[in-house]
């Protein structure tokens, strides 16, 4: 597997461009996939300087429903609506069923920008709680069940649910894993349903303990110290080997979790490739 950070919060390589937001591009042997958009059409361009051409990705996946990882659907639309050529066949589009619901923080506008209706001309919309694999090796994690008390209970604004504006849980948060030959690379948006729920999700799925590599965000944004705490003791005594800590993890939290000793840095760019 090969992927490639499209968007997160820093860039430091000539021509490309960062944001506030997150977007991968996955390529598992024939299958691509592209994860998050970002918030901007920044993906897209970042996407062109690199060689990537998003039109031949077979999933769109979203980890969850907030503006920094699904306003960039609007501009891939467009992309497949004005195309010279059509596509060959409509990529699925997957992600968690409330992914698409209206939510708001202060009156603005927290969720995505572009209807159902609008996305289904160009994509298949597959909406799933439960697992699924995308390959041999690559899995969909679904809703992550929320084990540990330190992490995955904050809210964020409202949601709407049955008609009615709710409190805002991010149910619908989740992640992937890739089951590699040497352990589990785990892959995540924003980890609002905490970063070792996804693990623990991820290592009963595939059956397996050992964790190769962490790579997105951690939501670890002005976290508190129990949740620091709780975190860093858990990918400790979990022994991952690299941990890429991208987007909603502050400094602070950085620093912290340099303790561990496999903090690796992170870019707009950086491809990172495993068996």
């Amino acid at each position: 597997m090969r992927l490639t950070i499209l968007v997160d919060n820093t860039a430091n390589m000539r021509d490309l461009k960062a944001e506030s937001g997150f977007s991968l591009y996955i390529e598992d042997q024939s299958t691509k996939i592209l994860f998050d958009t970002g918030c901007s059409a920044l993906f897209m361009e970042n996407a062109h300087k690199l060689g990537i051409n998003l039109r031949e990705a077979d999933y769109i996946i979203l980890s969850h429903g907030h503006y920094d990882h699904t306003w960039g659907l609007k501009h891939l639309l467009h992309l497949y609506l004005t195309a010279d050529t059509p596509h060959s066949s409509n990529p699925i589009l997957l992600t968690h069923p409330l992914s698409f619901s209206h939510r708001t923080k202060d009156g603005k506008n927290m969720g995505c920008n572009v209807s159902e209706e609008e996305l289904m001309s160009s994509f298949t919309i597959h909406k799933s709680k439960t697992p699924l694999w995308i390959s041999k090796q690559l899995v969909f994690l679904g809703e992550i069940e929320r084990k540990f008390p330190h992490e995955g209970n904050q809210t964020i604004g409202q949601i709407i649910k049955n008609g009615i504006a709710v409190i805002d849980s991010m149910e619908d948060d989740t992640a992937l894993a890739y089951k590699s030959s040497q352990g589990l690379v785990i892959i995540t948006g924003c980890s609002h349903s905490g970063i070792c729920n996804i693990v623990e999700q991820a290592k009963e799925i595939c059956q397996d303990d050992r964790v190769l590599s962490i790579i997105g965000g951690l939501h670890l944004r002005k976290p508190s110290i129990e949740q620091l705490n709780g975190t860093i003791t858990y990918l400790r005594q979990t022994n991952v080997r690299k941990l890429y800590a991208c987007h909603c993890t502050d400094q602070p939290s950085r620093i912290a979790l340099a303790q561990l000793g496999n903090l690796c840095e992170t870019t707009v760019g950086l491809t990172l490739e495993y068996p």
